[in-house]
Order: C-alpha cells, then structure tokens, then sequence
C-alpha cells in the first residue's frame, strides 16, 4: 500500500483527500503545518507528498527545501495560486508538479500515479550494510553486529538523513530544519549532543568515528 502525506491547513479539504485517497487504496498521514510536515516527512517517510504551499508556520517552497535536502520523494503541490512566480519558486525547490484549486480528484490521483512513475525515490525500502551496521530505512531499524540498536526519534532523523545521503555532505542547517524544524536552525548544540550519542551507540570506537563524520563548521556525513 503506496504511503501518502497531505499537508495542508483547510480542514474540510485534508478530510475529503484523506477520506479520497483513503478509498483509493492510499494510507493516509496528514499534517497541517510546515513544521509537522517536516517532522512527519523525516520520522515516517511517504511514497508521496502532496503539499499547499500557503501554510500558517511557513511557505511551502521552504517545506520542499528542508525534504529535497535528504530525499528525492515525489513531491505534488496543491495551491490556490495561479500566478507563475509560485509555479516557478515551488517547481525550482524541487516539487515535481504542481496542481492549481480547486482541482478534480481524478486530476490529482493521475498526477500522483504520474510523479510515482516517474520517480527513483527509494528512500524508504532503503537497506544499507556498512561494516558492522546494518541499517533498514523503511523498517526503521538498526543493528550493530546483529544486536538490535534502539534509537530516539530524534536520533534515528539525524541517521536517517545523513544514510539517505551517504558520502555528501548535510549541512547543520538542513539537518536542523528537518529533523527540529525551521525555528531550530541555528541550535547546532543539539546536533553535537545528538551526534555524540549517535556515536556512543553505532561506533566502535566513539572518539574515531569511522561512519559518522565531522565536517569543521558545516556539518556531518556518512561514511559506508
């Protein structure tokens, strides 16, 4: 069953999609601002996100932003703006289509059926081996040397961006936005307490890591 996100602050809206997309075979997980967009997106990650740009926390193209700096999951934006300046912004974010209200349920399921298609997004069934980690994204799960590791939420977020993105570099800022939210960007102390317990738990020997990195005043990678 194809995992969807709607993300939207009209009520009556997010219960028909959710009552729609549900008879459509979808599962269904909703949010109603930028931030739980995020978190969800993170913690939980979709097949799918349908978005509305017009959010009470934020703007939708800083959603887009925060999650294409981990993820290439199908993004469609729902929005009641017309105008190709937000057609633009959105698309150049990194949304994948971008679908104007009011809108007819079979348009919508087509264009998810379409960005689906056309999708390489492979996040979620992701499993990674690296030395004595083994690490399912989709299970959200992580063993070292055959021992389960338990994980906070928070700390499996950080995890799972840095995996989604073995080998580059994720910026403090983006890890912050995604996993805290947009109001945190600037709180790098809660990457270092979170990445020194990250440590303590998936390397062995926590003072040179082999898989977690440090990058000096940017940010961390993840090393196989």
């Amino acid at each position: 069953m194809k995992r969807v996100l709607v993300v939207d602050d009209e009520p009556q809206l997010l219960r028909a999609l959710q009552l729609n997309l549900r008879a459509e075979g979808y599962a269904v997980a909703v949010a109603t601002n930028g931030n739980e967009a995020l978190r969800v997106s993170s913690s939980n990650p979709p097949d799918v996100l349908v978005l509305d740009l017009g959010l009470p926390d934020m703007e939708g193209a800083e959603v887009i932003r925060g999650i294409r700096g981990w993820s290439d999951m199908p993004i469609v934006v729902l929005s009641a703006r017309h105008g190709s300046t937000d057609k633009v912004e959105a698309l150049d974010a990194g949304a994948d289509d971008y679908v104007t209200k009011p809108f007819g349920l079979d348009e919508l399921l087509a264009r998810l059926r379409a960005v689906e298609r056309r999708s390489s997004h492979a996040t979620t069934g992701g499993v990674i081996d690296a030395g004595e980690l083994h690490i399912n994204l989709g299970a959200a799960t992580v063993t070292r040397d055959g021992q389960r590791v338990h994980l906070t939420p928070r700390e499996w977020g950080v995890l799972q961006m840095l995996v989604a993105n073995r080998g580059n570099l994720v910026t403090q800022r983006q890890l912050l936005q995604t996993v805290w939210g947009p109001a945190y960007s600037e709180e790098t102390q809660y990457l270092r307490v979170y990445m020194a317990q990250l440590r303590r738990k998936l390397e062995a020997d926590p003072g040179r890591p082999r898989h977690l990195i440090t990058e000096a005043g940017q940010g961390y990678r993840f090393e196989e």
